[in-house]
């Protein structure tokens, strides 16, 4: 990994991967929903679907055929901290991909009549999340454990927020944080980084250095207990979550090995106990999400009403077993070779490395190779993990919420 400061503040990181003929490129703004107010929530994701409505020198056709016409793709994506716009191309379209992706970041004309379509858009994609229970039960999971604090916001916004949103909103947002000192821009794969440092300052290099995105503060706390929101579906949707560890806290990594074990994979506890030997859901897994400010950490299972609270009662019995007995040696042995190789499995994509490259810049971290986090990952020890299992896996910690048909009337026990 090799990077770069421009004056203006923006940050320039490549890897250079022998033996592929591709690039992956990509664009990071700290901005995400967390830097949002209760007024403008939406107002980041909104943007990022406006970016592709036209720039001063491309129409939105003219963007979106740019580089699907040489095999390639493009997407965007808004999440709680920022926002990102990525290219993958051959090596040799390397150049157009980043004055793509420069005129989408620099130069969106914003326009009001744009904003009216796009909106509806936006809109329809938050319908889609209401009728979507295994998303939507995620989304009212953390609203309710985060408990009024940044991380629990919706990254879409709601119906009325983004309704409202008028076009100075978004034209003020982007002048303020589409800055230098916001910037991160990276590629991986068969890319020089000085080639591409050149590159990349000849279109960014006149960008306002502006101001940095103030980081989230940090919560107060996170709520526990048990909540139900009725919904008329097939299938009961439970969420279990805790808050854990910030992205910077080494204890991320005793956390990621514990929720290997406990729903991972089809090997995992919850798989093998809920799934295969008592038949209560088709899905189950563990899932973490490490923030700049916080962590957190959590199970979903999906079943019939009427075996709603058999299974809750298992995951529950579950996550307070790890949190008293942590894991054997034999187990922890085991998972280590697990997660070992599925990081070594993951780098061998052009995709995966960016994102991987932009992760150290965003969260402001020095870049550790992969014989270091391997490293690390050895280094773990039956201690660690059952201290973090304490202090994040018992389930008197967890808010449990139900999304689902009314339990009792569907014959549960």
């Amino acid at each position: 990994m090799l990077e770069t400061h421009l004056d203006n503040g923006v940050r320039v990181l490549s890897e250079h991967i022998p033996g592929v003929r591709s690039a992956a490129i990509g664009v990071w703004i700290r901005q995400g929903a967390a830097h949002e107010t209760e007024v403008d929530t939406g107002v980041s994701h909104l943007l990022e679907h406006m970016v592709f409505k036209g720039t001063e020198r491309r129409t939105a056709l003219e963007i979106a055929d740019s580089l699907e016409a040489l095999g390639g793709s493009l997407d965007a994506y808004t999440s709680r901290e920022h926002t990102s716009y990525q290219a993958r191309v051959l090596d040799e379209h390397m150049p157009i991909a980043l004055d793509v992706l420069s005129d989408l970041v620099l130069a969106p004309r914003l326009e009001d009549g744009d904003l009216d379509l796009e909106r509806e858009v936006v809109l329809e994609e938050i319908a889609q999340v209401e009728d979507t229970p295994d998303d939507l039960v995620f989304e009212k999971h953390s609203e309710l454990l985060w408990a009024g604090h940044p991380y629990g916001r919706s990254i879409l916004g709601t119906k009325d927020s983004v309704a409202g949103m008028a076009g100075d909103t978004l034209r003020d947002l982007h002048g303020r944080r589409y800055v230098g000192q916001n910037l991160v821009v990276a590629a991986a794969g068969n890319v020089q980084h000085d080639d591409f440092v050149a590159r990349v300052r000849g279109h960014f290099d006149s960008v306002s250095s502006g101001e940095r995105s103030l980081p989230v503060a940090r919560p107060s706390g996170t709520t526990a207990g048990i909540e139900r929101i009725e919904r008329s579906t097939t299938q009961t949707h439970i969420v279990f979550g805790a808050e854990a560890p910030p992205h910077p806290s080494a204890d991320r990594y005793p956390l990621i090995l514990l929720s290997s074990v406990l729903g991972g994979g089809m090997s995992s506890r919850l798989f093998q106990k809920v799934r295969e030997e008592l038949g209560l859901c088709y899905s189950i897994f563990t899932f973490h999400s490490f923030y700049r400010s916080a962590g957190m950490v959590g199970v979903y299972v999906g079943t019939r009403p009427a075996t709603a609270e058999q299974a809750s009662e298992v995951v529950r019995g579950e996550l307070k077993r790890a949190a008293n007995e942590g894991l054997t040696e034999d187990d922890l042995r085991r998972i280590k070779q697990q997660v070992k190789g599925q990081v070594m499995l993951s780098l061998e994509s052009t995709g995966a490395r960016l994102h991987r490259l932009a992760s150290f810049a965003l969260h402001d971290e020095p870049f550790r190779g992969l014989d270091d986090v391997l490293a690390r990952i050895d280094a773990v020890t039956r201690d660690d993990v059952l201290r973090v299992a304490s202090q994040c896996f018992d389930p008197a910690l967890h808010m449990e919420l139900r999304l689902g048909p009314d339990e009792a009337a569907s014959g549960a026990a």
